[in-house]
């Protein structure tokens, strides 16, 4: 229960905490199976299970038996710039180690699996007893770093089993998670495992202190070091120099449609001396031809830009990745896509340049 904003601890009736454990894995298992079928007719689903299938023989080529390596898990693009300063760091201060980073998300993978940030880069297989004890022999990580909300019951045993030290950073705690539920007995002991959670803010201590976990401390959110980072470097753009031609720039970032319906009204019937960028969350063709053909004011793709002069376009559409956070620093205002759709996308990015940022609704992910 909660008093004067302090979670109070109290016993808790739950079930037996092994048997919801079967339940677990009983669920991991059947989902791996249904996400196979799926992913015969889902392409996104089809890239989450051949990159599972070939994590273990990546590892196996790139992994040699001194390796002395440090793994960091993160569950998408979002979560893996939370950790990139904490990697970046470690990167300095253990030069002789390696870093390996596994993402659960494609959206996380396929974008950053190139990354200079990390030595190896790979999927993290489902969390099931014999991938974790197979994943781990092969890996024999020194140190292990889950990002926020990245919480595996099995790896986490198995590495709890190894004395393995573990870390859960920038997390954040809710009185609506399973860990704070009478059924979540087995989800409380997995959290036992970490050696230390560093999380982002007092409440989330309190939480944690009221089902008994201490080994806690506030550290804030990782986004910020990341953002204070990314203001600091060349954040130049020669096509955004000869778009922008001294005009107002609405900088629209990983939108989804139902911000897209809410944003092309209004490009095609706004203001003349107010130019746009569109960066889309979805890039592929016919979500971008769609959005373009929507459009009534001159439009152009970054991947038409070549030798283009864009001084007289009206509207870019970015259809590559990587170049946001560069392209906020040219925004007069911005707009950060998810608030009409899944849960609103990172607003320190466009924030850090001192700008306007405006968001829709739906606030769950701010």
């Amino acid at each position: 229960m909660a008093a004067n904003g302090i979670y109070i601890k109290k016993r808790i009736l739950a079930p037996n905490e092994d048997s919801v454990f079967a339940i677990y894995n009983f669920a991991v298992q059947l989902s791996a199976l249904l996400l196979k079928l799926i992913a015969l007719f889902h392409p996104k689903i089809k890239l989450f299970v051949e990159g599972r299938k070939a994590a273990i023989p990546y590892l196996q080529q790139n992994i040699s038996p001194g390796d002395s390596i440090i793994w960091v898990h993160t569950a998408s693009l979002g979560e893996f710039e939370q950790g990139l300063p904490i990697i970046e760091q470690l990167k300095k201060n253990y030069p002789e180690h390696r870093i390996l980073v596994t993402f659960f998300s494609p959206s996380g993978y396929e974008v950053k699996k190139n990354t200079s940030a990390a030595d190896l880069v790979t999927y993290l297989p489902m969390d099931t007893k014999k991938n974790a004890k197979k994943f781990l022999d092969l890996v024999n990580p020194k140190l292990v770093i889950f990002v926020k909300y990245e919480i595996w019951p099995n790896y986490l045993r198995a590495l709890s089993q190894k004395s393995t030290p573990t870390l859960l950073i920038s997390a954040l705690f809710k009185e609506s998670q399973i860990y704070f539920k009478g059924y979540g007995g087995f989800m409380r002991k997995t959290l036992r495992h970490f050696t230390h959670i560093f999380v982002q803010d007092a409440k989330s201590i309190a939480l944690l202190s009221g089902i008994g976990i201490e080994n806690t401390d506030i550290s804030g959110d990782t986004r910020f070091d990341r953002v204070i980072e990314i203001l600091e470097r060349d954040n130049s753009l020669a096509f955004m120099e000869n778009f922008k031609n001294g005009r107002q720039v609405l900088v629209a970032g990983s939108t989804w449609p139902g911000d897209e319906e809410v944003l092309v009204p209004y490009i095609n019937t706004g203001e003349s001396s107010l130019k746009f960028v569109l960066a889309p969350h979805n890039i592929k063709p016919e979500h971008i031809n769609k959005l373009k053909s929507s459009i009534t004011k001159k439009t152009i793709l970054y991947s038409e830009l070549e030798n283009k002069d864009l001084s007289n376009c009206e509207v870019l559409i970015i259809d590559t990745i990587g170049l946001l956070t560069k392209i906020y620093s040219y925004a007069d205002i911005s707009y950060v896509g998810g608030g009409f759709a899944t849960g609103l996308h990172n607003t320190l990015e466009p924030a850090v340049y001192g700008i306007p940022v405006i968001i829709g609704s739906k606030l769950q992910r701010i």
